[in-house]
C-alpha cells in the first residue's frame, strides 16, 4: 500500500485535531479505489467510509438533539439529513483542503479526482471513523462538532426539507403510496460512478434523475416530479 509521508501525515492530524497512535488507519482512510495497490479488500477507503457514515450521523443527532430541544423527530430528521448528505461532506472536505492528501492513482488525479465532492465526501467520511477506531468517539465528536458547528447554525430557522422527503410529504397528505425508486442505470468506473433512478408515483409521469451515487440521483430524480407537479398544478 502507498503510504502518506511524516510530514502529511502530521500536517492532516493537527488539522484534524488528534494525533493516530494507529498512523494506517489514517493512511487507509485516505486510500482511492483507483490506486493499484488497494485492489485487494480492506486496503482503500471503502470499508471505513461505510463506518464513518453510521458514526457521522449519530454525532450528528446527538448534536441536533442539544441544539433543538423543542423540535419533533420530523424535524430533527430533515435537519440531519441536511448535515450529513454529500453535499455537506464534501464542502466541509473542501474547507480543510482534504483533497491535497487523498491518495489517489494518476488518472484520477488528471482527472480531477482531489476536487470531485463525491470522492471528498466517502473520504471525509472513512476520516471519520479512522477518527472513531483510532480515539474513540469522543475523538470523532470533536472533530463533528468543530467543522459541522456553522452548518448547524446555518439550519437554525427552519428545518430543511430535500426533494425526497418534500416529495414523500406531497404523497402522504394526499393520501398517496410512497414514491418508488428505482435504479435504471449506472455507468463508469467504479471509482466514479453515474447512477440513473426513475421515480414513480401513483397518477404521475416518472421523473428520471442522475448523480455520481444513488442518493444524489435520487434527490435529482424526485425534485425534477416535483417541479413537474407544480407545473401541472399551475
Amino acid at each position: 500500500m502507498v503510504m502518506i509521508s511524516d510530514t502529511f501525515c502530521g500536517e492532516l492530524e493537527t488539522r484534524l485535531g488528534h494525533h493516530f497512535a494507529n498512523s494506517a488507519l489514517l493512511n487507509e482512510a485516505l486510500t482511492h479505489s483507483s490506486v493499484a495497490e488497494a485492489a485487494r479488500p480492506g486496503e482503500d477507503f471503502e470499508r471505513l467510509e461505510f463506518l464513518g457514515d453510521r458514526v457521522l450521523g449519530l454525532v450528528v443527532a446527538d448534536l441536533l438533539m442539544e441544539r433543538f430541544p423543542d423540535d419533533n423527530e420530523g424535524d430533527l430528521s430533515r435537519r440531519l439529513v441536511a448535515l450529513v448528505r454529500g453535499e455537506a461532506l464534501s464542502k466541509i472536505a473542501k474547507d480543510m483542503d482534504l483533497g491535497r492528501f487523498l491518495i489517489l492513482s494518476q488518472g484520477e488525479v488528471d482527472q480531477g479526482g482531489r476536487d470531485h465532492p463525491s470522492i471528498l465526501a466517502d473520504s471525509l467520511e472513512a476520516v471519520i471513523a479512522a477518527l472513531y477506531l483510532d480515539g474513540g468517539l469522543e475523538a470523532a465528536k470533536n472533530f463533528i462538532g468543530l467543522h459541522w458547528a456553522s452548518l448547524i447554525e446555518s439550519i437554525t430557522a427552519n428545518p430543511p426539507t430535500d426533494a425526497k422527503t418534500a416529495l414523500q410529504e406531497w404523497a402522504m397528505a394526499r393520501g398517496l403510496a410512497l414514491p418508488v425508486y428505482t435504479v435504471t442505470d449506472r455507468e463508469g468506473p467504479d471509482h466514479a460512478p453515474q447512477f440513473t433512478v426513475e421515480v414513480s408515483l401513483a397518477g404521475h409521469v416518472p421523473a428520471t434523475g442522475i448523480g455520481a451515487n444513488k442518493r444524489a440521483a435520487e434527490q435529482a430524480a424526485a425534485a425534477l416530479l416535483l417541479a413537474n407537479i407544480e407545473e401541472k398544478s399551475e
